[in-house]
Order: structure tokens, then C-alpha cells, then sequence
């Protein structure tokens, strides 16, 4: 249950690329670096094992490897919120109750579903989300993304948030998302305790406008979002929009052109990582494509262009 007691989670919440070696294999020291680059950034918290940590792609193994080594890495340092997502309630229940007694201090949880048709209700979405915040008794962020093909409606949030107490953060990255967060605040009113932006940032400004009190990009450069919303926070819109226009270009290459790649091959130019792969069947970011990415942020020139030098 969340109560007075219970800190409200706002601000740069990044999340953590996952590094592999050149033969696919984790990275665990890279891993490490990742994170104390992170930390460095100036984060108020870290997202591991999200889709822009290519949590698709990883085993179940190597989901409890790298829960335990962030954790046991970051070890307070800053909040993790460990993405536990999975269409079968009994495995997303069993990855929430592992995070969470390995110190997670927040859950990210897409609604259940598996391919194009395989989705649930409404009342089994609330029973979903339930059970998960029942084993795990920590907040959990609903991440509400196009990916899942699942339409959750702003009623429904708000349903979700008055049912399951703990499930009262929503990172919305839809389209239109500025509209949609406009919707579930009002409509939400104080159960709605953790309204956030997503998709890179590529709307954060607008999202801030709405009332978003936080931001889960990629890793790539939250360094260079704090002034947005640091101004933001403290009511100067004006110089919250020049530096959103200053960082945009970039933004908006990593979300058009490059995907979860970016935030991997700036790492890697930066001395960060070693080795940008992503695993297969993704593929590798085109050279033309990578030069261009890294122009751009030489431009800028965020701290995960210039961590490991």
C-alpha cells in the first residue's frame, strides 16, 4: 500500500541499455559501467530489463543475473525499477516477487498480453496487476505503449489505480500522450500519483505541460533533460522550452532513426561499453545511420559521449 510514508518517485528515470559481448554474451562488467555512468548522469532512478533493455531477448537466467547484479551494484545509490512484464500472471508475479526481495524499489508492468489477438479483459488486467502488487508490495509503473496493442482507457487507469493501490504510476507513450495524461490527472485526481512521460522523450515537453512529473527515456543523454525539467519544475516554462529545442534533434534521431541502439552505440563511442551489439534478429545500426547519431551528439556532447575517456 502506498501511504504517506511511502517516497513519491519523480524526475530522470532512464532506462539501462543491456551490453553484450561481440559473441552475444552479457557484458556483466559492461553492465556495471553502465550503470555508475548513469548514476553519473545525474538519474533520480534506473530501469532495467525494459524493452529498451532488450528484455525480450533475454533469458530467464539471465534476468535473475543481471536483477541481482544491478541491484546489488546500484546498492541504494539510487532507486531500480525492474521492468516484470509477462503474459502469464503466475511468471510476471514470480519476477516481481524476485526484484522486490532483492531490493527493487519500483516494478514496471505492461498490461498482459502475447502477439497480435492473445490479450485480456479489463477485470483480468485488474486481477493481473493485483496479484503482481500483492507478491511484490512495492509501487509498479503501468506502462501504457503502443507495443502491446492493448487499448487502456483513461477510465480504466483510473479504475486500475482505485482497485490496486500500488499500480498509481503510468508511464504513457502513446500517441497523443499529452492529451491523454491531461485526462487521467484530471479525472484521477490524487490517485493518479505518478503521471510520466515516455517513448525517448520525444513529447516531454508537452507531457511536462500536462502535468507528467517525470521522464523514462533512454539512457543516451538525461544529463542534458535536467535542465528541462529542473526549469520546468520551478514554474520557467520559457527556459524549460530552450533547452527541450536545444536536445530535440537528438531525440528525435534516436526515436525516428535508431531505436534502442542509440543510447548502446553513443556508450560504446563514449568508452562506456565495448561492444554496441544488440541481439539477434534485431539488427545492427546501419554505419551511415550510426554517423550521423554520433554528429548529432558531439554537438551536445552528453556525458555517455565522454564517461570512459
Amino acid at each position: 500500500m502506498i501511504n504517506a510514508k511511502t517516497p513519491v518517485y519523480r524526475g530522470l528515470f532512464p532506462v539501462a541499455p543491456t551490453p553484450f559481448t561481440e559473441s552475444g554474451d552479457l557484458d556483466l562488467e559492461g553492465q556495471r559501467r553502465v550503470l555508475d555512468c548513469m548514476i553519473d548522469q545525474g538519474v533520480d532512478g534506473i530501469c532495467i530489463l525494459a524493452n529498451y533493455s532488450e528484455q525480450f531477448l533475454l533469458s530467464d537466467q539471465e534476468r535473475d543475473i543481471l536483477v541481482d547484479l544491478c541491484l546489488s551494484h546500484v546498492a541504494g545509490r539510487k532507486p531500480v525499477m525492474v521492468t516484470c512484464s509477462h503474459f502469464s500472471t503466475q511468471i510476471a508475479v514470480q519476477r516481481a516477487r524476485y526484484a522486490a526481495e532483492r531490493g527493487a524499489s519500483l516494478l514496471m508492468l505492461m498490461p498482459p498480453y502475447h502477439g497480435a489477438s492473445l490479450k485480456a479483459d479489463e477485470g483480468a488486467m485488474i486481477g493481473h496487476f493485483g496479484r503482481v502488487a500483492d507478491a511484490a508490495n512495492i509501487p509498479i509503473m503501468v506502462q501504457d505503449a503502443p507495443l502491446s496493442g492493448v487499448t487502456l482507457t483513461v477510465p480504466f487507469l483510473v479504475r486500475l489505480a482505485c482497485a490496486v493501490p500500488l499500480a498509481r504510476y503510468f508511464k504513457i507513450e502513446v500517441p497523443f500522450a499529452a492529451a491523454k495524461l491531461r485526462s487521467l490527472i484530471e479525472l484521477g485526481g490524487e490517485v493518479i500519483i505518478g503521471p510520466f512521460d515516455g517513448e525517448e522523450a520525444i513529447t516531454m515537453m508537452a507531457d511536462l505541460d500536462a502535468g507528467a512529473i517525470g521522464t523514462m527515456s533512454s539512457a543516451l543523454l538525461p544529463d542534458l533533460l535536467r535542465p528541462v525539467l529542473d526549469h520546468h519544475k520551478a514554474g520557467d516554462r520559457q527556459e524549460a522550452a530552450l533547452a527541450y529545442a536545444r536536445v530535440l534533434p537528438l531525440i528525435n534521431f534516436e526515436n525516428r532513426q535508431c531505436g534502442l541502439r542509440a543510447a548502446k552505440s553513443v556508450m560504446a563511442e563514449g568508452g562506456v561499453i565495448k561492444c554496441e551489439a544488440v541481439r539477434h534478429p534485431l539488427e545492427q545500426i546501419h554505419p551511415a545511420t550510426r554517423a550521423g547519431l554520433i554528429e548529432l551528439a558531439h554537438e551536445l556532447n552528453p556525458l555517455a559521449l565522454r564517461w570512459g575517456h
